[in-house]
């Protein structure tokens, strides 16, 4: 599969959430009459289908690139030991992921999935495939190391050498000792091409795993992002609900600040912010070394997000709110008993 004649920018797009198809362009930011008519049929959000209470914010805190580096792992253990996070996820073909998976094993009462891993970013920090090289020659680059960017993955990768190398992944942690809790998407590259999502859900579902696939038959989830520039389309609307497994109503990240006292600030706005119903907020918390410094130029942010949720401004902050916390474990307990 060649996408090469696809822009960059498009690509990006169609990122992070199954929001538009990157293959298509007829409609892709039209609602037709009858998908309209689809979306009017929401009446209650997820969180509501799962039991938990109307009107309330449902909100799972997850610490993605974990198993990326000593730093990652050691911040989520602490937070999750500490219970002040509800989730984190491992990327199975860094240095550290099985090191992490041993903790997971230990720990079956934690919340810990896989951050399917398809690009390798850092300059200098990188990492290649579960898969032998010869069987998934599309995912790699010159380096034989995974590509650095999304649109790079989508240029050369097919959904079948996808599919192989996410099955891999899956494979290797439950060949460690750890059938994950859910599965999720680093950098969103599963988002990057409808061949991907459709891989993407086949495999969450053979495999009986909830993957963060967020509702877009609610308008204003729908609407919201396609006025940020989203690609959407019919065709998307529809792949979801073939989907079986639970679904998010929301899915964000903790925002970027240049100060701490702003990066607190900035969350509890984003709190405030949100609508009811349940939410993934996804973060990336490392203990702050030379090392770390070394790997990646988001090292403040990073320690920031190590400190912030044990922080008891925001923790205080949280319980004023009234904020409903769960994790992918009680999700799938309360799925099981309605679906």
């Amino acid at each position: 599969m060649k996408k090469s004649t696809i822009s960059k920018a498009s690509i990006l797009l169609c990122c992070l959430f199954l929001l538009g198809s990157c293959g298509e362009k007829k409609n892709e930011n039209t609602i037709t009459k009858n998908q309209e008519s689809t979306l009017s049929t929401k009446s209650n959000t997820w969180a509501e289908k799962l039991g938990w209470p109307a009107g309330k914010k449902v909100i799972m805190l997850h610490a993605d690139d974990i198993g990326m580096c000593p730093e990652a792992n050691d911040a989520a253990e602490k937070m999750l030991n500490e219970r002040v996070i509800q989730s984190a996820a491992v990327m199975i073909p860094c240095p550290n992921a099985e090191e992490f998976i041993s903790f997971a094993k230990n720990n079956p009462k934690l919340d810990i999935g896989l951050h399917l891993t398809l690009t390798s970013e850092w300059k200098t920090y990188r990492w290649g495939t579960i898969t032998p090289k010869n069987e998934v020659p599309g995912l790699l680059d010159e380096d034989e190391k995974m590509w650095h960017e999304v649109p790079q993955v989508v240029q050369h990768a097919s959904a079948e050498e996808v599919e192989k190398e996410i099955r891999a992944q899956i494979e290797q942690s439950i060949a460690w000792g750890h059938q994950p809790d859910h599965l999720d998407t680093h950098m969103g590259t599963l988002f990057g091409h409808i061949d991907y999502v459709k891989v993407f859900m086949k495999v969450a579902q053979e495999y009986g795993i909830p993957a963060n696939i967020i509702d877009v038959s609610n308008p204003k989830v729908y609407e919201e992002f396609k006025s940020k520039g989203y690609p959407m389309n019919e065709n998307f609307v529809k792949l979801g609900e073939t989907y079986k497994l639970p679904k998010l109503d929301f899915f964000t990240s903790a925002p970027k600040a240049d100060t701490y006292e702003e990066k607190i600030a900035k969350f509890k706005a984003l709190i405030q912010g949100l609508d009811s119903g349940l939410t993934e907020i996804i973060f990336h918390p490392s203990v702050l070394t030379e090392n770390l410094k070394s790997i990646t130029g988001s090292w403040q942010q990073r320690s920031w997000e190590l400190e912030m949720f044990s922080d008891p401004d925001l923790i205080q902050f949280f319980k004023d709110e009234g904020i409903i916390f769960t994790n992918w474990q009680e999700i799938m307990e309360r799925y099981n008993k309605i679906k």
